[in-house]
């Protein structure tokens, strides 16, 4: 099947960056949107940006302009570079990535393990 590891959390402080990176790998015929979700504490899980196949990204408005989505289509990557982080971004970030797989019908989506992200004030 499909496997995503992603990487790059961790903690930093107030007005920092990170960069969050999620890696498909399995019997992937095609990749369409790729995504970045988050979930806070006691909270919903939330889209933060998104990029469709051979199509420009969107954010969600709490991270336009801080926050930028990109994807490798050679290695079927995904990017988060996150700056001007704000302790409100503290969550655990998650990639998403809707597929077609090998020799099978239908189009599938799968989530990566999820990474945490911390940001101190």
């Amino acid at each position: 099947q499909v496997q995503l590891v992603e990487s790059g959390g961790g903690l930093v402080q107030a007005g920092g960056s990170l960069r969050l990176s999620c890696a498909a790998s399995g019997n992937i015929a095609s990749i369409n949107a790729m995504a970045w979700y988050r979930q806070a504490p006691g909270k919903q899980r939330e889209l933060v940006a998104i990029i469709p196949s051979g199509g420009g990204p969107n954010y969600a408005d709490s991270v336009k302009g801080r926050f930028a989505i990109s994807r490798e289509y050679a290695k079927n990557t995904v990017y988060l570079q996150m700056n001007s982080l704000k302790p409100e971004d503290t969550a655990v970030y998650y990639c998403k990535i809707d597929v077609t797989i090998v020799s099978m019908l239908g189009k599938y989506q799968y989530w990566g393990q999820g990474t945490q992200v911390t940001v101190s004030s």
